[in-house]
């Protein structure tokens, strides 16, 4: 996949086929036409074999999900997400529904998911939008278009308000600088953490317009050394001023986009526990954290286990139970053993 553990960019979590947007691969591959014959098997006839659905599905990375839903069309003459979404109900469909779209195509769904009904899921919401490459944006709000034929600035316009949609606008514009050492020099750090300062503790209340946009147009190498240089100068980092300044999720998101840019893995690892925090577990934040981090969780483990203590795999075990359980820790597997 296009992940990168470098610090110069932030890292992808499509995977190359989505990228390179490639509609007709060469060839499928048999493992490919088997994991179709296997759905078509298990949606056969009266009932569903759920086990066999979750097998089939679960048990995939990205490009071959990709390659799934393309193909499963093509063999079946049949759309993959709807043949899901009418077998499977409750938060085991959700699960099953996302895996049988490819990846840009459930994140777009998951956003849509978020925005229904009463009330937005800005949990589930901000960490799809915030902390993304500008490609991957790019790829999202085209994506979103392509399927429900509205802007999806306009869409968390109305969904949104104060200073997440602030955050949230900004992130959506994908103008994350490319990182130029020449550029990015010890002059420019100054200069920035003097704009940061100025939005932030340097005033009376918070410019969050200005503060929102200086962070998110920030690489994560130049990002790291005016955190250091910020310390240096204000005796607390960025993260500390961020908790100082906002509050609420506006507080959690603004965090996240540090995160993603300063520590990825710590920063989902974190993410994945806060689904599972407090009364109750929250089903589908776990499960687009799972199914959408899958091209990272190997590494998103070893942050886990760092700092908890604790698997990734032992958490979710914890939490869920059932074929919903089941499911999960088919993704994990996959992601982490492979």
């Amino acid at each position: 996949t296009t992940t990168n553990t470098n610090t110069t960019t932030i890292m992808n979590l499509y995977p190359d086929i989505v990228h390179e947007n490639d509609l007709s691969p060469d060839a499928f591959g048999d493992e490919v036409d088997e994991a179709c014959n296997a759905i078509y098997k298990a949606c056969k006839g009266w009932g569903t074999d759920e086990k066999g659905l979750i097998k089939a599905l679960g048990s995939q990375n990205g490009e071959q999900r990709t390659k799934i839903a393309m193909r499963y069309e093509e063999i079946y003459d049949q759309n993959l997400s709807k043949l899901v979404k009418s077998e499977v109900g409750g938060d085991l469909g959700k699960a099953l529904y996302y895996l049988s779209c490819k990846p840009h195509e459930a994140e777009a769904k998951m956003i849509h998911h978020a925005c229904k009904g009463l009330g937005t899921n800005e949990l589930v919401l901000y960490p799809i939008i915030i902390g993304r490459s500008n490609a991957e944006i790019d790829i999202l709000k085209k994506t979103y278009f392509n399927m429900y034929s509205k802007d999806l600035g306009g869409v968390l316009a109305s969904e949104l308000s104060g200073a997440l949609e602030q955050i949230i606008f900004n992130c959506l514009q994908g103008v994350e600088e490319e990182y130029d050492p020449e550029f990015h020099n010890e002059e420019k750090v100054k200069e920035d953490v003097d704009v940061i300062y100025s939005c932030g503790q340097g005033k009376f209340g918070t410019d969050e317009k200005n503060f929102f946009k200086k962070l998110c147009a920030l690489p994560p190498e130049h990002l790291k050394n005016v955190n250091m240089a910020y310390a240096e100068e204000h005796g607390y980092t960025l993260l500390k001023a961020v908790e100082q300044e906002l509050g609420g999720t506006v507080q959690d998101a603004a965090l996240f986009m540090l995160g993603m840019k300063l520590k990825p893995y710590e920063t989902v690892a974190a993410l994945i526990k806060k689904a599972c925090a407090g009364f109750g577990t929250n089903e589908l934040l776990l499960t687009t954290c799972l199914i959408r981090y899958a091209e990272i969780m190997k590494d998103v483990d070893v942050a886990h286990i760092e700092k908890y203590e604790k698997s990734v795999r032992d958490r979710v075990k914890d939490e869920t139970r059932g074929k919903f359980e089941t499911v999960l820790l088919e993704i994990i597997d996959t992601a982490i053993l492979g």
